[in-house]
């Protein structure tokens, strides 16, 4: 029951955030966004969700049936599974390896992406998978050093622990580095060229309509959620459980201001970024505080 009603939550949350982004982009362009559905807009995101659903399934000639539709699904049941881990004061479950189990899951989201850009047999839909899974495995080396850092400081693997010990506020510049690579991490503007719809008509995803299209849809907002409350979980001081929601909604809001005022940066620039930057900054903190630790 509890693992349903997360389920459901995060659904509701996904729904509404996606709405949330449309006001807040709308304000930004000086224009109002969705509000002819319901009051202000708020039935949208589930008129949405219905078209979505509802709509006409289309098989592809050429393309790989099952794991075709098995990819959105994937991509799904994994952005779910991850949110088992949350920490909370009314949790009902305690995971010892959950930041471990984030490693692997989060390593696991680019065969998703490769299953869904191959499987369409498509030049596009491959190109930008061929662009997110070098840019997702690049900056998972980059996030792994960087969430290195709290585990040897207090030598501790489970993220109920960290609601009590906010280490990163003692390197603040960490905290610009991995929100950056949060960013890229889940595809999102300025970063998000796994989508790029000038150049890639939109993507890997470009053969998909109706239900695999949502749920892939779905995936990637809950990924930007979850990242909002690891981002939380390691900088705040609170360890209240309302509080910490309402701090990761703030810091869900930076990903739409992160959107609406940067331009797409260019794809080889982004590559450097992790490779020359982000990579040589987080092995030097990593090293660091390994000298203090071992001291």
């Amino acid at each position: 029951m509890s693992s349903i009603i997360t389920c459901l939550c995060v659904l509701l949350s996904v729904a509404f955030y996606t709405l949330l982004e449309r006001k807040v982009l709308g304000y930004i362009q000086i224009r109002k966004g969705p509000k002819m559905v319901g009051f202000w807009g708020i039935i949208q995101p589930f008129s949405d969700a219905i078209k979505l659903f509802v709509k006409e399934k289309i098989i592809l000639h050429g393309s790989n049936q099952f794991l075709f539709y098995f990819a959105p699904f994937m991509g799904f049941f994994l952005a779910m599974f991850i949110w088992f881990l949350y920490p909370s004061n009314f949790c009902v479950k305690f995971i010892c390896w959950g930041m471990l189990v984030f490693f692997c899951v989060s390593a696991m989201n680019v065969y998703a992406i490769m299953l869904a850009g191959w499987t369409s047999n498509s030049k596009y839909a491959f190109l930008g998978a061929l662009r997110a899974a070098a840019q997702t495995i690049s900056y998972e080396v980059s996030l792994l050093l960087i969430l290195l850092f709290p585990i040897f400081t207090i030598s501790e693997l489970s993220m109920d622990m960290y609601m009590l010990f906010p280490v990163f506020i003692i390197f603040i510049p960490l905290i610009l580095t991995w929100f950056t690579s949060s960013l890229a991490e889940t595809n999102r503007a300025p970063f998000d060229f796994a989508e790029g719809e000038s150049e890639l008509v939109s993507g890997f995803n470009i053969e998909y309509g109706g239900g695999g299209f949502a749920m892939l849809f779905l995936a990637e907002y809950a990924n930007i959620l979850f990242m909002s409350m690891i981002t939380v979980i390691l900088f705040s001081f609170s360890s209240n459980f309302c509080v910490m929601v309402l701090q990761s909604l703030l810091v869900s809001m930076f990903f739409l201001f992160a959107r609406g005022a940067f331009p797409r940066h260019r794809y080889d620039l982004l590559m450097n970024i992790c490779w020359k930057s982000f990579l040589p900054f987080s092995m030097c903190t990593l090293m660091l505080i390994m000298i203090f630790v071992n001291n």
